[in-house]
């Protein structure tokens, strides 16, 4: 009889652990999300961001304890790979930090629930930041490209000559200079949709502007 109660109490304990993997990643995912981290809200990445701290849990309580079958799983798994190429350091560490999530919840779940209740709290503090020192001092505490995997509001502006206020523009991204159509195409990048609407009322009265091509996320 105590073998069958420690056999539910021990199968119980995994029914909870992976309940509790499963919600630290769709936590993760929607503070990512939540911060304009637009490459999670994809089937793919959802999909990776619930199975592989289950995933990784399950191989750290199949290998615990016994060290043959250890090796075998560690010359199993040597020949996995990620194909697909990682958008941005940020991606792999939060890959990093699915499969560390799993492998504390195997030892001690404490180190599991601190490792979220961390990587949340430092998401959403830096976002947060962020916005408060914009909304403060007019000043961004980072920059902000398609390289780090954030989607942005674009807009494309053909102009017949330079225009000083686009070129001064803190949003500005790429210039454009084509002598032989004498054309200058200006593209900058908004976080902000309303930011990007304000831009366009601004610049559209302007005579020297052919085209002005835009695109919201």
């Amino acid at each position: 009889m105590d073998f069958i109660s420690n056999e539910a109490n021990n199968n119980l304990k995994v029914f909870i652990d992976v309940i509790f993997l499963i919600s630290s990643g769709l936590i993760l995912r929607f503070c990512l999300s939540l911060t304009g981290q637009n490459w999670v809200k994809t089937y793919q990445q959802t999909v990776t961001f619930l199975i592989l701290p289950v995933t990784t849990y399950v191989i750290v309580i199949t290998i615990s304890g016994n060290i043959a079958l250890s090796l075998g799983m560690v010359g199993a798994l040597s020949i996995v790979r990620f194909r697909n190429p990682v958008k941005s350091a940020l991606e792999l560490v939060m890959f990093f930090v699915l499969i560390t999530i799993g492998i504390s919840a195997g030892v001690k779940i404490k180190y599991s629930i601190l490792l979220v209740t961390v990587s949340v709290f430092i998401i959403i503090s830096i976002k947060l930041g962020h916005y408060i020192s914009k909304k403060i001092i007019k000043k961004s505490l980072y920059n902000v490209s398609f390289n780090d995997g954030i989607e942005l509001n674009t807009i494309e502006i053909s102009s017949k000559s330079v225009i000083e206020s686009i070129e001064n523009n803190k949003n500005i991204k790429n210039i454009i200079y084509l002598k032989e159509e004498k054309i200058i195409i200006y593209r900058l990048l908004f976080e902000n949709e309303e930011e990007l609407k304000l831009f366009k009322e601004e610049i559209r009265s302007n005579n020297e502007i052919n085209k002005i091509d835009i695109n919201y996320v």
